[in-house]
């Protein structure tokens, strides 16, 4: 992820909170997308970034701009009211610790798996489907995937699943011959 999805105990609250009230409401599915495309604006936003994190942008205006971009993006009521309450509650810096705990709680749920898929060029649908197709025989259950280019890797894939790396980048693997030389030299 292009930021910190780290879960603090702030955002395990809130994002526990959101869960229960988008589970009583019927909306999971609805808040879980809200949220992944805000998430998505996030790694993309430096302007969204910094109206969550900055101390000096006031609670009601990082409340009101995050209703605003909720407004627009056509969240669901809960997701817009959610977003409001946790800037009004001096919570807004914590929205990626939120995102990843309600991820969790939606996983733990539904028994979801989610991966990420890092390569270094767009892949086409038949490489994503070769890609799901292999994860589907490991894990033994269909995996929600999630594309992000890297040019840095220079060739091959990084596949994240859970906690699990599975790093088979061009990168990578000059970086091991180069550290192998090093220590045979």
């Amino acid at each position: 992820m292009a930021d910190d999805f780290r879960t603090t105990t702030v955002g395990a609250r809130y994002a526990q909170a959101l869960f229960d009230l988008a589970d009583e409401g019927k909306a999971l599915d609805a808040v879980r997308a809200d949220l992944k495309s805000l998430r998505k604006a996030w790694g993309e936003s430096a302007d969204l970034r910094r109206l969550t994190t900055s101390p000096v942008i006031s609670n009601e205006d990082q409340s009101r701009g995050l209703t605003a971009i909720a407004d627009k993006a056509g969240f669901d009521g809960l997701t817009r009211k959610f977003l409001g309450l946790l800037a009004q509650n001096g919570r807004s810096g914590d929205l990626t610790a939120v995102i990843a705990g309600f991820d969790r709680l939606y996983a733990i749920r539904t028994g979801l798996v989610s991966a990420e898929v890092v390569s270094a060029a767009p892949l086409d649908a038949a490489q994503m489907n070769a890609i799901k197709a292999s994860l589907r025989k490991a894990l033994g259950k269909d995996p929600e995937l999630e594309a992000r280019v890297d040019p840095a890797l220079l060739g091959g894939l990084k596949v994240k699943v859970g906690s699990r790396l599975y790093d088979a980048s061009l990168k990578t693997k000059l970086d091991q011959m180069k550290f192998a030389l090093k220590r045979a030299g």
